[in-house]
């Protein structure tokens, strides 16, 4: 398959798959946190797999995005690992809702459902992008998030029509996530001038993504929260102070030991 980039500006092509990419990464790292921790051994190897999932999605973007700048890039060529490891935190495009803590494990499932039913109606249209490589990552991808949503999916329904004590935690977690929601469907600069090549208004899956959120938490017995107000900032370099600890923990071998390879 021809990867080359379409005639797209370049520069809002590359802040476009770059943040792809770091949601991704984000989200993966975080979610690897969990590994060993899981409640039962079935549920820390599906939560580590799809960490896995994720940042290989992340590196695929990565290696797009390092080829559309080194396009014009007169210099030193850069490489997908210089993009997660040699970035600071106003750089990273990623949603706020990948980089907050897990939590418990109710507040991990609520992330996961909410993130990933989002990549599964967004996938679903990028898959039609005009963009050859974008289009081969979503369609790759769109596979393992269809599995991400369904488990997800069926912990909150566990959850929320579990134990009083389950529920409480799940209701909280929903809470606390909610605001970090509303970004997902209001479109960045970069998205908004690639909205025609690329084939996605990210405003036209919301929805899809209400809907089915509001399926599954129907089956839960749970009601949404009825609150408007969100927030917002991550597609633009503005993130809450967990991203910096994240970032200083995952980047640490790389600026120790600069050009280390692996």
């Amino acid at each position: 398959m021809d990867s080359k980039p379409t005639n797209i500006d370049k520069s809002y092509l590359a802040d476009y798959t770059l943040h792809l990419a770091d949601s991704s990464l984000i989200m993966g790292h975080r979610l690897s946190e969990w590994t060993g921790h899981g409640p039962m051994i079935e549920q820390d190897i599906a939560i580590s797999n799809i960490a896995l999932d994720l940042i290989g999605q992340a590196r695929n973007f990565y290696q797009y995005a390092a080829e559309i700048i080194n396009l014009e890039n007169t210099e030193k060529k850069i490489t997908e690992d210089d993009l997660a490891y040699l970035r600071d935190t106003f750089e990273f495009k990623n949603f706020l809702i990948t980089e907050l803590p897990n939590g418990d494990w109710a507040q991990t499932i609520g992330k996961i459902f909410f993130f990933s039913t989002w990549q599964f109606y967004f996938y679903q249209k990028l898959i039609y992008s005009s963009d050859k490589q974008l289009s081969a990552i979503a369609d790759k991808s769109l596979k393992e998030v269809t599995y991400h949503v369904k488990w997800s999916s069926d912990w909150v329904m566990r959850l929320g029509d579990g134990t009083d004590e389950s529920r409480k935690r799940l209701v909280t977690a929903i809470e606390y996530l909610w605001p970090y929601t509303g970004e997902m469907f209001v479109p960045a600069e970069f998205e908004s001038n690639n909205e025609d090549q690329v084939n996605v208004d990210v405003s036209s899956i919301k929805k899809d993504w209400h809907d089915k959120v509001s399926c599954v938490s129907a089956e839960a017995t749970l009601a949404l929260p009825t609150n408007t107000w969100m927030q917002s900032g991550g597609k633009k370099g503005i993130h809450t102070e967990h991203l910096g600890y994240i970032l200083a923990e995952m980047q640490y071998l790389q600026r120790t030991y600069p050009g280390l390879e692996w």
